[in-house]
């Protein structure tokens, strides 16, 4: 990105003539095409939502747009559209890299340029990155790129969502940069490579047709605002877009002290077995108004598919640095134009083909969002933001009808959703996707009437959110029966240690772990009449662990004394008819000393089961009285205890 004066003088101090000199347009102009933007970005996702097919793009929200310059500009990425956050960051090196390799040049109207390759355009192959080129004038000014999950790309898991696959030949087909579309006609034989290799192809094509018709209206709406402005102030309203927020980060990076930060996060292992734990180290080193973001000392590549790629890790660099320094200015190019990223070759956050399989490379790039929240803590101080739940777990099933059809639950019925970490300004929510993500929620009714599954629970659990003066969200318990015969991929990375970090005196949230129970186990959980126990350790005797720190004994979440059961012990479940997997989420992180937390605030936790009375006097030391299941109304704050409770935790130096 070439210098644009900002570091010279702020765009807030230039005069009307510096500021047309700056941006070949007014001030007011520029306002209006960089909401222009966001308007198209918006408007594309919106409809793609709306008549997408498949229901990884329908229910979850699993696409992004975004705008670009073009190559005399170095391909800024001026707007991202309020999608998947995963892909946003990426698609910057995806479009540049895509349109360096098959050539300017050689792009004309009417074509569409896709690439899925996780070490040219960063996240995995599913993920599909469509570009438009977008011309005024016969010349070449911008480009529109959508990117969105395809159901499958081949590869020997259906649907693909596997941690246990070896190498790249495994994960799917790959796709280098080449043309989808040829002035606007398909190319046949790019659709023939991709339906020859994948599964699924009927809902593949009216996807893929569906996002070529969004690319066109982002095209139509671009070209609306350069016929009325001119390219000129396009180009410097995607100047302006990007200028806005690098200003805004380079002061929230000048207000952090000077000095070295060190953080860390860590995944629980690979697919091969549970030898080797990978942890991702960071050291960010403030000077004036620069960071270094460095990853040396990161354990080397996975041995199977939980691999980032380097574009991953900058997306994940990127969305950490603004929720901890600059959350109101949009993200986009900008926030990177001081950040200097040391990221040496075959880390698991930068791994290289073709043993360093990328796949499930969230998994690497959110432990990278949250190293990063761990070595500023110190920095930003009260500012500081608690883990969230960490690992989407995925659940990836799949089997066949009655009448012989297959179906496919991706990221439907597993660990997909559950808490944030608590701030300064209050308690978190418990339910949403991770940091990364900002996904939808698949409708219970979407799942059951298109899938033979039932949603039996759908809940928080008491008692695993970090605790704190704000509290962290609880952890979300799922339980999905499945009514056929089916196969099952689960991938549960992070439960050995809790990702939901507390911050600021605040403590961590609960581990998190994952069952498979079994229908002939001694309950029928096909009539409702005895559904599993949440809280009863004895309940879970009868489970098969597929991941967690479990009693040995009980196979219920013990923490402290718990063995670690490996996700990857079976890399494909076997189950019968009315088998349920159980997931429950890890909890976010806490904000603050618990014991300062009010203690009104405290029953009102007692009376929605988020804690229970027992914890309320432990970690909090409040004392109420009554019973929160059956009055919970009735619920009562016994004053004076509560005050002597505190005046000992004083006294022991705990409050």
């Amino acid at each position: 990105m070439t210098d644009l004066g900002v570091g010279k003088t702020p765009i807030k101090d230039l005069t009307d003539a510096e500021f047309e000199a700056r941006y070949n347009c007014d001030r007011y102009t520029a306002t209006v095409l960089s909401n222009r933007m966001r308007y198209i970005v918006e408007h594309m996702c919106t409809n793609l939502l709306h008549h997408a097919f498949s229901l990884i793009l329908r229910d979850w929200y699993d696409f992004a747009a975004t705008i670009s310059g073009p190559a005399s500009m170095n391909y800024p990425m001026s707007t991202v559209s309020n999608s998947l956050v995963l892909f946003s960051g990426a698609m910057e090196h995806a479009v540049r890299n895509a349109v360096e390799e098959y050539g300017p040049e050689n792009l004309k109207p009417g074509d569409v340029l896709m690439v899925n390759d996780p070490y040219r355009a960063g996240n995995h192959v599913n993920d599909i990155c469509f570009i438009r080129p977008v011309f005024h004038n016969d010349e070449l000014v911008t480009f529109i790129a959508l990117r969105a999950h395809q159901l499958d790309m081949g590869g020997i898991v259906p649907a693909g969502f596997s941690a246990t696959k070896k190498d790249v030949y495994e994960t799917g087909l790959v796709i280098p940069p080449m043309l989808a579309y040829e002035n606007d006609q398909p190319v046949q034989h790019s659709f023939h490579l991709i339906f020859n290799n994948a599964r699924y192809c009927a809902l593949l094509l009216p996807d893929m047709i569906t996002i070529y018709q969004n690319l066109l209206l982002g095209e139509r709406l671009m070209k609306e605002s350069l016929e009325r402005y001119g390219a000129d102030a396009w180009l410097g309203a995607i100047n302006y877009s990007v200028d806005v927020p690098a200003e805004s980060m380079a002061s929230a990076i000048k207000a952090l002290p000077d000095g070295v930060y060190e953080g860390s996060d860590l995944v629980d292992a690979d697919g091969i077995d549970d030898t080797l734990e990978y942890e991702i180290k960071v050291k960010i080193t403030k000077a004036g108004e620069r960071l270094e973001v460095d990853f040396s000392g990161t354990s080397q590549q996975a041995r199977t598919s939980i691999n980032a790629g380097v574009f991953d890790t900058l997306t994940a660099v990127g969305v950490a640095l603004k929720y901890v320094l600059d959350p109101k200015t949009a993200f986009n190019s900008g926030a990177y134009r001081n950040v200097d990223v040391v990221l040496p070759a075959g880390t698991i956050c930068s791994a290289t083909p073709p043993d360093g399989p990328v796949f499930l490379y969230w998994e690497a790039a959110q432990p990278v969002l949250l190293a990063i929240f761990k070595a500023l803590e110190p920095a930003v101080g009260e500012n500081a933001v608690g883990g969230d739940y960490g690992s989407l777990s995925i659940h990836n099933g799949h089997g066949v009808l009655p009448d012989g059809t297959p179906w496919v639950t991706v990221a439907q019925c597993g660990g997909e959703h559950g808490p944030w970490g608590a701030t300064k300004t209050g308690d978190a929510d418990s339910y949403g996707g991770f940091y990364m993500a900002n996904n939808l929620d698949p409708a219970t009714e979407a799942i059951e009437s298109e899938l033979p599954i039932v949603v039996l629970r759908k809940e928080y659990v008491p008692d695993t959110a970090g605790v704190g003066y704000n509290r962290g969200g609880a952890s979300v318990l799922r339980d999905s029966m499945y009514l056929t015969e089916a196969h099952h991929t689960s991938s549960p990375v992070h439960t050995k240690r809790s990702s939901g970090a507390g911050v600021h005196g605040g403590k961590d949230g609960r581990n998190g772990a994952t069952w498979l129970f079994s229908a002939e186990g001694g309950f029928d959980v096909a009539q409702r009449k005895d559904l599993i126990p949440v809280l009863d350790p004895e309940a879970y005797r009868q489970s098969t662990p597929v991941s967690g720190m479990l009693d040995p004994d009980t196979k219920a979440i013990d923490v402290e004394k718990g063995e670690y059961f490996w996700f990857g012990a079976n890399p494909l479940w076997h189950t019968k008819p009315n088998d349920v997997f159980r997931y429950i989420t890890c909890g976010g992180g806490g904000w603050g000393n618990p014991y300062t937390r009010e203690p009104e605030r405290v029953l009102v936790d007692v009376r929605d089961e988020y804690i229970s009375i027992e914890a309320a006097a432990r970690d909090f030391g409040v004392i109420i009285t009554g019973d929160p299941q059956k009055d919970p109304e009735g619920l009562q704050i016994d004053q004076q205890a509560t005050e002597a409770r505190r005046a000992e935790l004083r006294a022991a130096g705990m409050a």
